[in-house]
């Protein structure tokens, strides 16, 4: 089932976070987020429903370590909370 996302949202722990990466970290985000944007749950993004403390988030791989942390507003809209490295986000 594909799901397009229409709007996406920003927290400012989000950009903060997002301002530091490197100039190649910040390239594969823009490509996934393309990905993203035309279908949420693309295999190539591995997205997946977070547990625990996390739980009601979901989260997509931009590499093997990074990840964006996100949550639905609605059914074409998203809200990103935290990018980083696999150890910092969860």
């Amino acid at each position: 089932m594909k799901r397009p996302i229409r709007t996406i949202y920003f927290t400012t722990h989000f950009q903060r976070k997002y301002r530091r990466l490197s100039p190649y970290q910040k390239l594969l985000a823009e490509k996934k987020e393309t990905i993203f944007r035309a279908d949420a749950f693309d295999p190539r993004l591995r997205t997946r429903k977070l547990k625990g403390r996390l739980e009601g988030r979901w989260a997509f791989s931009l590499s093997s370590d990074l990840r964006i942390v996100f949550r639905f507003v609605s059914d074409d809209q998203a809200l990103f909370l935290d990018v980083g490295a696999h150890d910092t986000v969860y």
